[in-house]
């Protein structure tokens, strides 16, 4: 019988006169993990890592947040924990998926609602307009401002989808994508931690996904009472906060 499926994960065995729907086994990979509001055990065969909106337009000096005068030095706080924590899950064997923003040119994929947020009175200049200077257009896909910033280049392996809303979810294949690699867990990296990451992470939730938070991996410009209102909803309401640099990925056999 031949392997017929998208991933080793999710796959078949067929023949001309046969068809075997039993997906192949996978051992699991338990390590325990400090969390809130209770210690964890989460397999890593059955999870993958997500990251969302770590780009030029938010997180980089010459981006389009810094040309409007926000202040981008939180979100430039994770690049040191993730450029660490990443190649440790590469290791280990757990897909990452860089979840970004990624416009048309024509904007048809997006809202009102999605343009409003940072064009409040229709001037221009918000998600999907065209940036001063001819530096080119917001967050649109394929550009320089919607790439993932330097210091954390995805890899080869790394799978890479696109976003028009708050959430990686809506109008996307990340639901997909992920079935088909057969994972439960998902571990949420990235920035706003109270905006594109708590939606998503909330979509998630809603799907049947685990969902565990970065606290040391994600940020956010919104004043500090965002940040831990966030935290205190995921534990409460949507899974779990834990720590990058407290992840023992050594115990399931790092290098697996």
């Amino acid at each position: 019988m031949k392997g017929l499926g998208p991933t080793a994960a999710n796959r078949w065995q067929v023949s001309q006169d046969a068809v075997s729907l039993v997906r192949p086994a996978r051992g699991a990979r338990p390590v325990a993990v400090p969390a809130l509001p209770q210690a964890l055990t989460i397999d890593l065969s059955r999870t993958a890592m997500i990251v969302i909106d770590m780009q030029n337009d938010f997180c980089h000096p010459d981006g389009w947040l810094a040309g409007i005068g926000v202040d981008i030095a939180p979100l430039r706080a994770p690049i040191v924990p993730l450029r660490v924590f990443l190649p440790r899950l590469r290791q280990a064997g757990v897909p990452i998926l860089w979840v970004n923003w990624g416009t048309r040119p024509d904007r048809l994929n997006l809202s009102p609602s999605v343009l409003h947020v940072y064009d409040p009175a229709g001037e221009g200049g918000g998600i999907g307009g065209t940036l001063p200077g001819g530096s080119g257009a917001v967050l649109q896909y394929g550009s320089w401002n919607a790439e993932v910033v330097d210091e954390l280049a995805p890899s080869q392996e790394d799978i890479r989808i696109a976003k028009h809303r708050m959430s990686g979810f809506w109008d996307t294949p990340l639901d997909s994508i992920l079935r088909n690699l057969r994972v439960d867990t998902l571990l949420f990296a990235g920035v706003n931690s109270d905006q594109c990451v708590l939606g998503t992470l909330m979509d998630a939730n809603g799907l049947g996904y685990d969902v565990v938070l970065l606290e040391d991996c994600v940020a956010t410009t919104s004043p500090g009472f965002c940040a831990e209102a966030t935290l205190y909803n995921v534990r409460q309401c949507f899974g779990f906060t834990a720590r990058a640099d407290a992840f023992p990925l050594d115990a399931a056999g790092e290098g697996a």
